[in-house]
This record gives structure tokens, C-alpha cells and sequence, in this order.
């Protein structure tokens, strides 16, 4: 039924991450653009249909065509200078492209399960493809089919549930002490974990932010994500006595950022218990002694992982009951796609049938409609448009009818 339907996909499970990360920035590099790029596959390629994803961990290629999908098609599907990962790539066809794309969209398949930022990746995926004319009816079924059964599993399980991220986990026990609104925080590092960490200070309005960090420039910039965020060198840290609230730490240095030397200075007078002190570097950059020593509220990312581990043990449980429900919608999809073959095959009826009725009153019968009066005109008018709604309606009606009594027939026999 859907044989002419294909992935062909790069993933974490047997593609390093900087290779996916590879063929995504050439494609996105090319001269002449990505939209383009696409389209070009399309006509070298014969696909009637394509819709692209791509993330930190996928590059998915969903399509129709007729043409074999031999390692010649392959090979002409990425771009140059990425020969070396075309045996990389997974191959689905028919309903088994449909049910990976399903499990992909509902995070089933995800690197870390159960994240559900890839349903809105492939949802605006599909809009720019659609935009550059990539899409046509089958896509736009399976697709909105997808968007159900991803939104069913979500509904359905508990894959979403316990978060799986080491700054979550880190933020939402930051947010059990309550903190106030006008909140000393301070940011030791701007890299990407703490840029992380920002998104949830501005989600839980917690504004009053300053950041130290090696490079000036890139505190300033993290810090002006606040209002009134405020930036300092990372060497001036040692000399900061405004106090705080909360410490959140990640750099990349090896030795303790924080120590008995500036923690001191850094607490300016106020009791320690009162504190929270987030350590989300590796090694560690807080001195292993004051954490032993003080009677702060210390979170490590040894803690955070544990938590993390568990929490993806459980949404990893939840696997089997996703797969049930895509499964479900996936034999829905078998009967609404096979549907919709019947309504493109019937989809001229409607105007042949009109035209029937317009050639009837403007020609066939046209001298002896004129000779009658206005009202059994106008009768005779309702009569053929009744008849012809009905008659548009009925071999639907009949195809839907039959299809419904076929699959009821297969069941009785499956079971």
C-alpha cells in the first residue's frame, strides 16, 4: 500500500554526533540553500514528496518515489563530502517507515526518551517543507497522522514524566526552597550548561543575575539577557563581597573555583545554611573540603545523575506501552490512508456530475424548461440539486461502507 514510501535516516545509534552535525551544517552551507538543496534532490532523485528533519542526534529524509532506493540513490542523497557515512544509513520502507517515523516524533527513539522537542522539530519541519512545495497529499496524511500518534503516546504513558536533564533536575530543586523574586544569583561560567540554567532563571523570574566568567565579552552577553544583569571577569570573583543567594558554578577549569579562599568574601557576613550552591562542572568546581565542611544546601552533578539515571530507567519502561499505542494509530493510518486513495479516485465525480446536470438544463431539455413557469422552475431546480448531492454522496458512502466491512472481515479472521 505505501511502498513507495521511504526513510532514509542518520541517528546517534550508529553515527557519531559530530558526523550527524557534519552533513547538517554542508547541507545548511550549500550556495544555493537549503530549500533549494532539497528541491534538487527531488527532481535528481524523482521524489514526490520530501520532507526533511534534522537535529543534534537525526537527519531524517522521508519520502515517495518510484525509483529503486539502491546504494546509487543513496549515494546522490548527501552532500558531497559525506560519501563515507552513506553506509550509515537506516532504510525503511512502507508501514515500517511509518512506524519509525512515529516512534521518532513521539521520542521513542530519541537519545534521551521521552524529550519531546523533537514533536515540535518535525512539526516545523514540515511547515517549511511545505513551503517550498515539497509536500503533497501523502506526506500531509502521514504527517498529521504522526502529530496524533506522538500527542496519544504523550497522553496515554508516563514517557514524558521525570525529567531526564541534569539542569532541570538542578532547577527544580533549586525551586523547591522557594526562592524570592528579588533573589541574589550568581552564574560562575557562560558556556552552554549555564546559558541553560539562564532559560530557566527568566522562566521562574529570578532576574537579579550576576555572571563571572573567563571571557568578559561572553558574561556580558549572558547577563544582558536579564534586566539588570550585571558582568564581571572570572578573576574578580575572588574580591566579590555583595553576597548571594544562590551559587550556580560550571566551568571547564580543573582545579576548585570555589574555595576556603574566596568563600568567605563570597558569603559577606551572612550565615552559610542559608545558601544554595549548584556544582554542575566535571570535575568538580567546588573545593571537595568546603562542601564538607559548611552546612550549605549543596547540589553536585553526582546527585543530579543518579536522579537522571532513574528517572530514564522509568521513561524507559514506558517504551513497550508507547509502542502499543503507535501501533494503534498505525492501522488507523492503514485505514484512513486507504480512504483517501478512494476519495482521490472519486474526487471527479463531483464535477462530472454537474456538468451532467448543467448540460441537461442548458441544452437536453433546455426549449421545454422554458416553456414552463417560474415556480415549477424552480421546483424541477431543487429536484436535480437533491438528486445530484446524493447522487455525489453515494458511491462514497458505498467505498467508506465496504472498506469499513472488509477490515471488520480481517479481524474476525486475525482473531
Amino acid at each position: 500500500m505505501l511502498s513507495h514510501l521511504h526513510i532514509l535516516t542518520l541517528t546517534h545509534k550508529g553515527t557519531a554526533l559530530r558526523d550527524i552535525g557534519q552533513v547538517v551544517s554542508l547541507i545548511d552551507e550549500q550556495a544555493i540553500g537549503r530549500a533549494d538543496y532539497l528541491k534538487d534532490l527531488c527532481s535528481r532523485l524523482l521524489l514526490d514528496e520530501l520532507l526533511y528533519t534534522a537535529t543534534c542526534n537525526r537527519v531524517l529524509f522521508l519520502f515517495s518515489t518510484r525509483a529503486k532506493v539502491s546504494a546509487a540513490f543513496k549515494s546522490k542523497l548527501l552532500p558531497q563530502g559525506c560519501s563515507d557515512l552513506v553506509d550509515q544509513l537506516d532504510h525503511y520502507q512502507g508501514f515500517e517507515a511509518v512506524d519509525h517515523l512515529f516512534e521518532v516524533a513521539s521520542s521513542v527513539d530519541s537519545l534521551v526518551v521521552g524529550e519531546r522537542q523533537i514533536l515540535g522539530q518535525l512539526r516545523k519541519s514540515y511547515k517549511d517543507c511545505k513551503k517550498w512545495g515539497l509536500i503533497g497529499d501523502d506526506l500531509r496524511v502521514i504527517t498529521q497522522q504522526m502529530v496524533v500518534a506522538a500527542k496519544a503516546v504523550y497522553a496515554e504513558t508516563r514517557i514524558g514524566e521525570k525529567s531526564v536533564s541534569v539542569v532541570s533536575l538542578a532547577m527544580r530543586r533549586v525551586m523547591r526552597k522557594s526562592p524570592k523574586p528579588d533573589s541574589r544569583v550568581l552564574l560562575v561560567g557562560a558556556g552552554q550548561t549555564n546559558a541553560l540554567v539562564a532559560k530557566f532563571l527568566r522562566k521562574y523570574k529570578l532576574e537579579r543575575v550576576t555572571v563571572f566568567n573567563r571571557s568578559l565579552e561572553s558574561a556580558q552577553k549572558l547577563a544582558g539577557t536579564f534586566d539588570g544583569g550585571r558582568a564581571f571577569p572570572l578573576d574578580q570573583l575572588k574580591e566579590y563581597d555583595e553576597g548571594f543567594d544562590i551559587l550556580i558554578v560550571c566551568t571547564g577549569a580543573l582545579d576548585p573555583i570555589i574555595t576556603f579562599r574566596n568563600w568567605h568574601n563570597l558569603l559577606a557576613g551572612e550565615d552559610a545554611k542559608d545558601k544554595q550552591v549548584v556544582d554542575l562542572a566535571v570535575p568538580a568546581n567546588v573545593c571537595p573540603e568546603l562542601v564538607v565542611s559548611s552546612q550549605f544546601d549543596y547540589i553536585d552533578v553526582e546527585q543530579l545523575r543518579k536522579e537522571a539515571e532513574e528517572n530514564l530507567a522509568f521513561r524507559s519502561r514506558e517504551i513497550e506501552r508507547a509502542r502499543e499505542v503507535i501501533g494503534r494509530h498505525v492501522e488507523e493510518l492503514d485505514f484512513i490512508y486507504r480512504q483517501r486513495l478512494i476519495e482521490r479516485v472519486l474526487k471527479d465525480i463531483p464535477v462530472a456530475v454537474r456538468e451532467i446536470r448543467s448540460r441537461a438544463v442548458d441544452k437536453v431539455f433546455s426549449k421545454e424548461l422554458a416553456n414552463l413557469d417560474a415556480e415549477t422552475q424552480d421546483l424541477i431546480d431543487r429536484m436535480l440539486g437533491y438528486v445530484e448531492k446524493k447522487y455525489i454522496s453515494l458511491p462514497m458512502r458505498k467505498a467508506r461502507e465496504e472498506l469499513i466491512s472488509h477490515d471488520q472481515q480481517q479481524n474476525k479472521r486475525a482473531s
